[in-house]
């Protein structure tokens, strides 16, 4: 996170902010959180929503099961459409569904 801040700034969907707020005791400190980290918010468009939903079609349609859900799908699309990258550990899956979109493993 250290080096992308470096780089530029860290944006996330309304998907992550819910994520990460579940892990707060209020939705007051997690907004503190993202703010300490430099985190803004970044809402999914019309293009993503409907990017992620094709591209949960095809993970279904090629046998993927509900372990994947379209939450997953939806910070993908948003990241290929806003961002210049995704921070996340599961490198596999996304560049798998998003083959466009450069992947950085934080624990790498």
């Amino acid at each position: 996170m250290r080096g992308c801040l470096a780089e530029g700034g860290l944006i996330a969907c309304e998907v992550v902010w819910a994520e990460v707020g579940a892990a707060f005791p209020s939705a007051g400190a997690a907004a503190a959180a993202m703010g300490a980290l430099g985190v803004r918010f970044s809402g999914v468009d019309v293009d993503a929503s409907l990017r992620a939903g094709v591209a949960w079609r095809a993970y279904r349609d090629a046998g993927g099961r509900r372990q994947r859900v379209t939450a997953d799908f939806l910070i993908a699309a948003h990241a290929l459409g806003h961002a210049e990258r995704l921070l996340t550990r599961d490198r596999g899956f996304f560049r798998r569904y998003f083959s466009a979109l450069p992947v950085i493993d934080p624990t790498v």
